[in-house]
């Protein structure tokens, strides 16, 4: 569908006549429809020019009913935005239209054993508040101190809690979904268990959240520790064993190979080994005696740890998952990122990967737990170059026999599921019927048949070759 000017102010009209709160200045509108979609040089270059024509920030469910139904009425796209820190445009407004952020949507309430909340809350805050209550998250972002639960769950895929808990997918970690339809008159649907797949990561394109439910459990002492090794590959072996220690109870197992954090952890640097592979854990306090045993066992040794100096220094998990890239694009603004996930053999994987791209992949690591294995997700910095070298790299790496989820693609097929979600279109179909959810981010929705095809890209609804405008 084609939105006209009229439809957009008779839109907007309507919506102040409703008293929903609403922004159309330049300035606020571009802030609110961006995300760190510059972590990647190619969407930074197709998504520069993409904006919203006007924020909402709905106080209330009943709010976010009328704002639904309003747009719906006037033809206007609707695209959801939490905290803005996804990394693919998941929150960018492709065709225009209505922004709704979810920041004032932030009420929760702490159960024993469960969370639940509005979409708009912030990580940090629910963490700080069920600490208090002896409990604590099992899964958040490194980005937490601005991200809201709502992106998370709807943009995101895993975090710290992984080694633990698994990433979102596993059904244990998301209770409940709440979410309205957008329909003349919106309608409430309530997702649980194995359904709420069906709107979890899909980027909001086939409902709004307005509530959901997460567990939670009894609140760990945390330590962050360094531990250095002699190169990445027994920096990788010893993380993958220490993953699978039974008495040592981990929040969080990062690898970085030598040179990564010499070069881009700056407040770490003086704690630091040059020319070692590193480990960084959150390990409870209770288990610590019996990682460092394991380290001593390992020749490996602890660089740092939480407390042992005064300055002040960012916590672990601002060094791990995607802050290893952003902390080395403020160093080094030529470097990009990638997201793969390792075999059965992953140390013998980085050895086969370093011979064949060196320091053209500077590998991390980040260790999760998939159907109860503990296994190597890496996000690796890449040197950029051109996009053309960043497109061969992914293919080259697919040959190789990697699994790539591709962070420089807008859309949810693109990014990794490589097919079509059909659980996800189908729920679509029932929420959106005009499409009218972010559109743009589910390749399906247009063509059900779709199939990827190596060098090209689905932006604004249509295959296009890379680069063409």
């Amino acid at each position: 569908m084609t939105v006209s000017e009229t439809d957009i102010e008779a839109c907007k009209a309507a919506l102040r006549a409703a008293d929903v709160p609403l922004e159309d200045a330049p300035g606020p509108v571009q802030r609110k429809s961006r995300d760190f979609y510059w972590y990647s040089p190619i969407l930074k270059r197709q998504l520069e020019e993409v904006k919203g024509d006007f924020i909402v920030s709905p106080r209330t469910e009943a709010e976010v009913r009328t704002v639904l139904a309003t747009c719906h009425a006037h033809g206007v796209p609707v695209t959801v935005r939490g905290g803005g820190t996804g990394n693919y445009g998941q929150s960018m407004p492709l065709r225009g239209g209505c922004v709704l952020s979810t920041a004032d949507l932030n009420g929760f309430e702490i159960h024993d054993g469960r969370l639940v909340a509005e979409p708009g809350a912030i990580l940090a805050e629910l963490e700080t508040a069920c600490r208090a209550e002896g409990q604590e998250l099992r899964l958040f972002p490194s980005t937490t101190a601005t991200a809201t639960i709502g992106g998370f769950i709807a943009g995101g895929s895993s975090g710290v809690g992984a080694i633990r808990w698994g990433g979102l997918r596993n059904p244990a970690n998301i209770l409940k979904l709440r979410l309205l339809t957008m329909e003349a008159e919106p309608r409430v649907i309530e997702l649980e268990g194995p359904e709420v797949h069906k709107a979890a990561h899909a980027y909001g394109v086939n409902g709004v959240i307005t509530r959901l439910e997460v567990p939670i459990d009894p609140a760990s002492d945390w330590i962050g520790v360094l531990v250095g090794l002699p190169d990445l590959s027994e920096a990788l072996r010893f993380a993958l064993a220490a993953g699978g220690q039974g008495d040592i109870l981990c929040r969080m197992i990062s690898v970085f190979e030598p040179g990564i954090a010499e070069r881009y952890f700056l407040r770490h640097r003086a704690f630091l080994t040059a020319g070692e592979g590193l480990v960084g854990l959150y390990v409870s306090q209770q288990t610590l005696p019996a990682l460092e045993a394991f380290v001593a066992a390992e020749g490996g040794a602890i660089r740092y740890r939480d407390g042992q100096s005064e300055q002040r220094v960012p916590p672990l998990y601002e060094l791990g998952w995607n802050h290893t890239t952003l902390r080395a694009m403020k160093v080094d603004p030529d470097t990009t990122y990638l997201q793969m996930m390792f075999g059965d053999y992953p140390v013998a994987e980085t050895q086969r990967l370093k011979a064949r791209f060196g320091d053209e992949l500077r590998l991390h690591f980040e260790l999760t737990r998939i159907m109860g294995k503990v296994r190597a997700v890496a996000m690796p910095l890449v040197k950029y170059t051109d996009e053309a070298r960043l497109e061969e790299l992914v293919s080259l790496l697919e040959a190789e026999g990697f699994t790539v989820f591709n962070p420089h693609r807008v859309t949810l097929e693109e990014g990794g599921m490589k097919a079509p979600d059909l659980d996800q279109l189908a729920f679509k179909r029932e929420t959106d019927p005009r499409g009218l959810l972010n559109p743009g981010k589910m390749i399906a929705w247009e063509d059900p048949d779709w199939k990827p095809v190596a060098g090209r890209t689905y932006l604004f609804g249509e295959t296009a070759k890379e680069g063409a405008e």
